[in-house]
């Protein structure tokens, strides 16, 4: 797993209109944050305050998310009003998203960070885990109130994560992973059954059973969102996934960070063992593994793959000293 960034979500009994609402205002984090509280507005989008993992004020800015499958927001941060080295992006995916036949409400919380290596401090990394989870509940712990619940509501499925680093253009990734056609060569546990077109085809999974798989590509602020859906014909069951393809440039500020973060974003039901597609987040792992592979060979980067999963920055002395 890349170890510059951290992701957390949850259920929330609420709409997903409310709970974009309520993050879209930063003054909110003064009520559900562990020690972000706005001081200063200085303009529409911007606040400056304190913050949990630094001793001094960070400068707050919001960005809505322009995307017609469900809202979201990116949160950034920075020592310097406009110059920001954190990106937060924030997704609210509604039920129907996961399941287009579901009935339930409410609305699923995906918040994923990064926070650049050359920055970053000891206590940012081992405390983000649980300052982020423990906030993640005080978010959902609010809003579900203002939607009049006295106890914690429990959704029907929760989301997992696979995240790793990919030494390759991003431009290269976005084409090699949008085309269906390539599907073949890095998805070990389906293989083509039928016509294939770049958007969507035909295939076996490792039972010989039949699915219809589809990708759409979609732009996202400065980066890119590939869904998969894998729908299985005889068994009327859908598996729907998100693959966010954020260049490391902009993930960590940097831009000199060569490569893009992939990050796979999953659901899987609470109270029930799959019968079909993806069991586990492991097998998202092993498929992330392969991409990275391949595309690190195709741009000439073959050592970059025996270094691991995380990005690593060229230069390795920290710049938290300069603050």
């Amino acid at each position: 797993m890349e170890k510059n960034s951290f992701a957390t979500s949850t259920y929330i009994a609420t709409s997903p209109e409310s709970a974009f609402e309520y993050l879209c205002s930063l003054k909110n984090l003064d009520d559900w944050t562990l020690f972000s509280r706005m001081i200063e507005q200085i303009d529409e989008d911007t606040w400056l305050g304190t913050a949990s993992g630094y001793h001094k004020n960070l400068y707050y800015h919001v960005k809505k998310l322009e995307n017609p499958l469900f809202y979201g927001i990116e949160w950034h941060c920075g020592f310097e009003y406009n110059n920001y080295f954190q990106v937060y992006p924030v997704l609210l995916f509604p039920p129907s998203y996961i399941d287009p036949e579901t009935d339930e409400k409410g609305v699923y919380f995906h918040w994923l960070s990064f926070v650049d290596p050359k920055r970053q401090t000891p206590m940012i990394m081992q405390g983000i885990h649980t300052v982020h989870t423990s906030e993640t509940r005080s978010l959902k712990a609010i809003l579900e109130r203002q939607a009049g619940r006295s106890t914690a509501a429990k959704g029907r499925h929760f989301i997992d994560t696979d995240t790793i680093y990919v030494d390759a253009p991003i431009n290269m990734g976005v084409k090699y992973l949008s085309d269906l056609k390539n599907m073949d060569e890095w998805a070990h546990l389906v293989r083509p059954s039928g016509e294939i077109t770049s958007q969507s085809g035909e295939f076996r999974d490792e039972y010989d059973q039949k699915i219809k798989i589809s990708l759409r590509l979609h732009n996202l602020s400065k980066y890119n969102l590939l869904e998969q859906e894998n729908f299985y014909p005889d068994y009327g069951f859908y598996q729907r996934s998100v693959a966010l393809l954020i260049p490391t440039a902009y993930a960590f500020a940097d831009p000199e960070a060569s490569g893009f973060i992939l990050h796979r974003i999953t659901f899987w039901k609470t109270d029930q063992l799959l019968a079909h597609g993806k069991l586990q987040i492991e097998d998202f792992g092993a498929e992330s593994m392969n991409i990275k592979r391949m595309l690190e060979a195709q741009a000439g980067n073959i050592k970059s793959f025996d270094l691991g999963m995380s990005y690593i920055p060229k230069n390795q002395n920290s710049l938290i000293t300069s603050h």
